[in-house]
């Protein structure tokens, strides 16, 4: 009650007293408070019994007004003051000692703010940056502390100050063997008198046993005034360094204050954004950043259910790190494991931004270990398993993770994780190289019609990224040396066979397409090169009317499927122009991401190809086109997902996948297949088994008015899968045919 008594007599004395300058209203707010230590015998009274945080906040105002007052970068006295007799040393000692108690809590704030209110460079003072280091290593040091809001302000500002100024990082790497031989020599300089010992402006010798505990340790610690050269420090670094600024933040992430957390992270997140080489080294080398990441993606991974609805999985809200504010009530309520789901999900969205924002070398170091210590540690075993819930619903979870990674080096190790790393040609004896991307590709045909339909939509969102790598492993590996035609000269070959005279009735004419005239280079990408990646149409059957060459392969496709077996004409909107839109929006997406790459833009020269070596057309396009084969025996919903990957292959810019996928023409070689022969068996197949099927049109024609939602669930009808496989059928052809036209007219846009 005294204390306080005499704390608002002193305040009504200062503000009555005329003013004084400010240095030597600066100098007797510090002299006050060492005043206390030689003065007070009491140090067990809490700190905001004392003046002690008044006389700091009245410092702190005094330095930010006189930085005011002077010209930009002018140290003024009071400044000066502060850093040449170590103010800062003194005041992380008291708070080291925490003495009065709450005395660190008053000095984080007062480093704090001071780092925070000045604007010209402090930190590179030794007399600043060396205390605020030493204080570095004083937070986190307990869990759960009284001091851990002011602790994470703190740290959260210097990795602030040193993303401003990045080179300041390398004052923050501490080398462990100067620091134990300082240890060493430290201890004897204690007891003897400092001549650059802080200036309390006391007589020292009036308490001896709290001035010499408290301020002599500063003394002893303290460096003559100046500024040092990050270089010099840098100069030393070795795989002794000790990254306390990293290792304090990462305490902090273990705190039960989910807020504390939250801090924890975006300074992390702050730190690990540096350009240093030095810190980035330190950062993965010397820290335990990437135990932090992977065993908590572990934790959380392993907190899910065995089971779970995969339409859960895909459809559960999207949550961005730090912000997952949860109802556990609400999400028991919505599924088993929502919590655990979004924890989870949470977490490697922070993973993904952070090596996202980390610097090149410690983001691949970063990604690598997630790799090795949760991909292959955790998830592997769980794609791998036998039981079909176990597979399903790890597959759910591995579509997810890939639909959110978005960060280069995160995405790059994923994708070696489940493919590996091959880029060489492909044979048949090697597809059980790299077990699990074999075991994913058969899982693409499972007895489980679940397992497939997952499975295929696993690889079609992975043909959706922008990673050239999936691409080469998966098809273009196969197709480089264009051994799927028949080795002759292109002299040699027999000319082809199309339809001269009069056209079926769904035949196409380009010039009077309704979407020709809307796809007008107003309508295009701005840029001429947009297509520069679009293969131009094959030389071997080029004819001087380019459009009637592509007429020719967009009707090859229209008129694969019979008459007898169309349905289409008679439902209205399900016409070929329906699918033209859709095809030129997504194929001027695919050749946004595929322009960085160094793809053909016209097929390899037969004289460089090795046209003998035998052709395989690899395991990926094997099971799609043996899926592909049996379309009219599978369920509706596995269809449309093999035709929706088969067609996100053939959108894509690369001459060889262009070739086989879409032209019709080309002679294949004795024993190899492509989309189009594919789908001609498919037709065979067909013709042979609709003519078993009584009153076969108007069933086809019920079937898919109720797959569109025109006819009411009725009585069943018989060979469904059949007719919902012509049905698939049809529409696939139509989507391949706009996707031909689409490719050719970009093509022809282009050239000259």
């Amino acid at each position: 009650m005294f204390s306080k008594f005499t704390s608002i007599l002193q305040h009504a004395v200062e503000a009555l007293a005329p003013s004084l300058p400010l240095q030597e209203d600066f100098v007797y707010h510090w002299k006050a408070i060492t005043h206390y230590y030689i003065e007070t015998s009491d140090d067990k009274a809490p700190v905001t019994d004392t003046n002690i945080p008044s006389h700091l906040e009245q410092m702190l105002d005094i330095l930010t007004q006189e930085e005011r007052e002077r010209e930009s970068g002018e140290t003024g006295p009071c400044m000066e003051y502060l850093l040449h007799h170590k103010i800062l040393e003194t005041l992380y000692t008291l708070g080291k000692a925490d003495c009065p108690p709450g005395m660190k809590q008053q000095v984080l704030s007062f480093y704090t703010k001071l780092l925070g209110r000045i604007r010209q460079p402090l930190l590179p003072h030794i007399n600043v940056h060396r205390p605020v280091q030493k204080l570095v290593r004083l937070c986190g040091e307990v869990l759960a502390a009284p001091t851990e809001n002011e602790e994470i302000q703190f740290l959260c500002t210097v990795c602030a100050k040193l993303k401003q100024d990045p080179y300041l990082v390398n004052f923050f790497l501490e080398n462990k063997n100067k620091k134990l031989e300082a240890a060493k020599d430290g201890g004897a300089d204690l007891v003897k008198e400092d001549p650059s010992s802080p200036d309390t402006g006391q007589n020292q010798n009036q308490n001896p046993s709290l001035v010499t505990s408290t301020l002599k340790e500063a003394a002893s610690q303290a460096t003559s005034p100046g500024e040092a050269s990050p270089s010099s420090v840098h100069s030393t670094l070795s795989n002794n360094d000790n990254y306390n600024l990293v290792s304090s933040l990462l305490n902090l992430t273990k705190s039960p204050d989910g807020r504390i957390v939250v801090k924890a992270c975006e300074g992390l997140m702050l730190i690990v954004s540096l350009p240093e080489p030095a810190a980035a080294k330190c950062l993965t080398e010397n820290t335990e950043l990437s135990q932090l990441l992977t065993g908590r993606l572990a934790q959380f991974y392993r907190a899910l259910p065995q089971s779970m609805d995969p339409l859960d999985i895909e459809t559960v809200e999207s949550v961005n790190w730090g912000l997952d504010v949860y109802n556990l009530k609400e999400d028991a309520a919505a599924f088993a494991g929502k919590r655990a789901l979004i924890s989870f999900l949470s977490w490697l969205d922070y993973c993904d931004q952070l090596i996202k924002e980390a610097q090149k070398t410690a983001a691949a170091v970063l990604a690598r270990a997630v790799r090795e210590r949760f991909f292959v540690a955790v998830m592997e075993p769980q794609l791998m398993q036998t039981s079909e819930v176990g597979i399903l619903t790890s597959t759910a979870l591995l579509n997810r993770i890939i639909r959110q990674v978005t960060s280069e080096a995160l995405l790059q190790e994923t994708i070696y994780f489940l493919l590996g790393e091959e880029t060489g040609p492909e044979t048949l004896a090697g597809i059980n190289q790299y077990p699990l991307r074999h075991r994913l590709i058969e899982h693409c045909d499972h007895l489980s019609d679940e397992i497939s339909i997952m499975t295929l939509r696993l690889f079609e969102h992975l043909l959706q990224k922008p990673c050239q790598h999936i691409l080469q492993n998966l098809v273009l590996r196969c197709l480089e040396e264009r051994n799927y035609i028949e080795n002759k000269q292109p002299e040699e070959r027999e000319e082809r066979e199309h339809m001269e005279n009069g056209q079926p009735h769904d035949a196409v004419d380009l010039e009077e397409d309704p979407l020709f005239s809307d796809l007008s280079p107003d309508n295009r990408l701005s840029s001429p090169d947009w297509l520069s990646c679009s293969p131009p149409p094959s030389t071997e059957h080029t004819k001087p009317d380019g459009k009637t060459e592509v007429h020719k392969i967009v009707n090859s496709f229209l008129c694969l499927v019979p008459d007898e077996a169309k349905s289409s004409y008679q439902v209205e909107g399900t016409g070929y122009d329906t699918y033209l839109r859709d095809a030129h929006r997504q194929f001027r997406d695919y050749c946004g991401v595929c322009q960085k790459w160094d793809w053909r833009s016209s097929p390899k020269a037969f004289e460089k190809c090795n046209l003998d070596s035998p052709f395989f057309e690899g395991h990926f396009l094997k099971v799609l086109f043996d899926r592909m084969g049996r379309i009219l025996d599978q369920p509706y919903d596995v269809n449309l997902q093999v035709t929706s990957v088969l067609s996100k292959l053939s959108l894509l810019p690369h001459a060889h996948l262009h070739e086989y996928l879409l032209d019709p023409y080309i002679n294949l070689a004795p024993g190899c297949r492509s989309l189009f022969s594919v789908i001609v068996r498919v037709v065979g197949d067909l013709m042979l088994r609709t003519h078993r099927i009584p009153d076969f049109t108007p069933k086809l024609l019920l079937v898919r008015k109720r797959l569109l939602g025109l006819e009411p669930e009725g009585m069943s009808v018989d060979h469904v899968t059949l007719l919902e496989g012509v049905i698939v059928l049809e529409e696939f052809c139509k989507e391949l045919a706009a996707i031909a036209f689409v490719k050719f007219h970009a093509s022809a846009s282009t050239s000259p």
